[in-house]
């Protein structure tokens, strides 16, 4: 006897369900067996008089490893030859913390430079206001 209250799961357009389960549900998605990429959790659940009601969850499955693109950037519109830096690192192994590659290499903002010209430009000022020379004795 299939019970009243049934909560399906289905991933993408599968027409088959992952799992079912009576209401309330409490499960873990294993997204190992999932390639990266956009994927859509699709729950179908039915109450006790019959009727089916169906919510759609969208998600981005990433358990290769993450790629940072530096020098360009999505819709650019380049010429010429031009650098750009890749860098690819994830969390394959958990027993080795590699310090190469670990983080991507950027430029200073121009927030940080004008900050820094500003605070010089104010220190010069202050200094040579109150600033009086040697003391003579």
């Amino acid at each position: 006897m299939e019970p009243e209250r049934l909560v399906r799961l289905f991933i993408d357009n599968d027409r088959e369900p992952f799992a079912e389960f009576e209401p309330p549900v409490r499960f873990v998605l294993d997204t190992t067996r999932l390639p990266d990429g956009p994927h859509t959790l699709r729950i179908v659940a039915r109450s006790t008089s019959g009727v089916e009601g169906i919510r759609s969850v969208p998600f981005e499955v990433r358990n290769g490893p993450d790629i940072a693109v530096v020098g360009l950037d999505e819709g650019d519109v380049v010429d010429g030859r031009m650098p750009i830096t890749i860098n690819a690192y994830g969390s394959e192994r958990a027993d080795k913390f590699l310090v190469t590659g670990s983080e991507t290499p950027k430029g200073i903002p121009a927030w940080v430079w004008a900050l820094l010209i500003a605070f010089i430009g104010f220190s010069l000022f202050y200094f040579i206001q109150y600033w009086h020379g040697p003391i003579a004795t």
